[in-house]
């Protein structure tokens, strides 16, 4: 039992959170017959299996949902005592693990690296992009520090510190521009183009336009912002975007930009952190940073 390693632990949540061999000698870097030895090994040392093999994949034992609970938890403490040691020394100095959704990522994050690394060159930014579910299960996971996100994630081991407010414009075919901009209830019969399932921004816009997502509808999807405002200017539907992407997203596309009638659309963003952290003081003195910007 003594020879469990920090190693052993890592491969098994792995595979316990994935499911599959393959899947989980990726997440960790390794080969596949690589990982099967050490789950062997831990089970050998447990003395019980964890998992049970099949041609269709990988089911957890009991006892493996428990031991894979522990893992998580131990592994979690590892990380915060790097966290731990991270935060004895200046504030904004050493490694900074920061996720950011994709609606605010190519518009926001370059203007943060950027000055950050111009006034705390000593900060080793390590940026991450992924929609808001995969950054809180990382953040509660200790694999990352921080993450900006659209508030509220109502997550009770989480932080929420608000950084600012925006509103969603109605972006249209260049050749509406001398239309009346519609009202929500309008929109509601119209083709909207929306992000694919997963992305926050989706369920706020559904949610202006009291559109229930469970309902079937001809709705065309796009994996980004700027893929929607491209199908928008080819004429195919109207969609609905953040203010800070109509800079970027806009300028190679005949559309039209139009103000949503009052209440406009609106979306919070903010900076949220494990309660827990070590680096929960480092964090708040960032967030102000990150607000400022």
């Amino acid at each position: 039992m003594a020879n469990i390693s920090i190693k052993h632990l890592r491969y098994f949540e792995a595979l316990a959170r994935l499911r599959h061999f393959g899947r989980a000698a990726e997440d960790c870097a390794i080969s596949q017959p690589a990982l099967s030895v050490q789950i062997k090994d831990l089970e050998a040392m447990l003395g019980a299996p964890l998992v049970e093999r099949n041609p269709k994949g990988v089911r957890v034992t009991g006892l493996g949902e428990e031991v894979a609970q522990r893992a998580r938890d131990i592994l979690r403490s590892v990380e915060e005592l790097g966290d731990l040691a991270r935060a004895s020394h200046n504030p904004l100095i050493g490694r900074l693990r920061i996720g950011v959704i994709p609606t605010i990522a190519p518009y926001f994050l370059p203007a943060v690296i950027r000055t950050l690394n111009a006034e705390y060159p000593g900060l080793d930014i390590r940026p991450r992009e992924a929609v808001t579910q995969r950054l809180i299960r990382d953040l509660l996971d200790a694999k990352l520090d921080a993450a900006i996100v659209a508030l509220p994630v109502s997550e009770p081991h989480l932080h929420e510190e608000p950084l600012f407010d925006e509103e969603f414009v109605l972006v249209r075919p260049l050749s509406d521009a001398h239309k009346p901009v519609p009202s929500a209830d309008m929109l509601r019969d119209m083709r909207l183009l929306l992000l694919e399932e997963g992305h926050c921004f989706r369920d706020q816009a559904l949610s202006f336009c009291n559109i229930s997502a469970t309902i079937p509808r001809d709705l065309m999807e796009g994996s980004s912002l700027s893929t929607l405002v491209q199908m928008v200017g080819a004429g195919i539907g109207i969609t609905l975007i953040p203010d800070m992407a109509i800079a970027i997203d806009t300028q190679s596309a005949p559309v039209c930009v139009a103000r949503l009638p009052n209440p406009r659309p609106t979306r919070s963003i903010g900076m949220v952190w494990r309660k827990s952290s070590p680096l929960s003081e480092r964090l708040m003195y960032l967030s102000k940073i990150v607000r400022e910007i």
